[in-house]
């Protein structure tokens, strides 16, 4: 797993796909309809909000995903310099900092995260996505 600086940390367990992470960065750059520089992928029976399973034993989780087009924009005053996805995250399942500064938000919950058993990764490369951003999820 690859350090940056700056890393965005994805709790898959806390997302519920609601894509405001995705909006809160085309606001802010004022992107064009069809663009994109993060998504959400639903995580289950291969298709948008498609749970995996069958009733009554069906599972979907969520997974913001950034594409190599995210510009690890650092927000604005307004928003503590932390980036627009981060901020207006309404569950808090993204987190920003520098993973070797023990004292950042992102460092201390990577921590607390591993402590209760979730387990960290990267998506491949081959996904088209920037590195650097990790998943963290319980129960792989």
């Amino acid at each position: 797993m690859s350090k940056m600086s700056k890393t965005i940390l994805v709790n898959v367990d806390r997302c519920l796909g609601c894509w405001t992470c995705s909006l809160a960065c085309k606001v802010a750059y004022d992107l064009p309809v069809d663009e994109h520089r993060l998504y959400v992928r639903t995580i289950g029976g291969g298709g948008v909000d498609v749970p995996a399973g069958q009733w009554p034993n069906l599972s979907m989780k969520w997974m913001p995903v950034y594409k190599t087009s995210c510009i690890d924009c650092r927000g604005c005053s307004s928003t503590d310099d932390m980036p627009y996805c981060v901020y207006n995250c309404t569950t808090e399942a993204l987190t920003y900092g520098d993973l070797d500064d023990p004292a950042s938000p992102a460092a201390r919950e990577m921590a607390r995260l591993k402590d209760m058993g979730y387990h960290a990764y990267e998506l491949s490369a081959w996904e088209g996505t920037k590195p650097g951003v990790v998943y963290l999820e319980k129960g792989l």
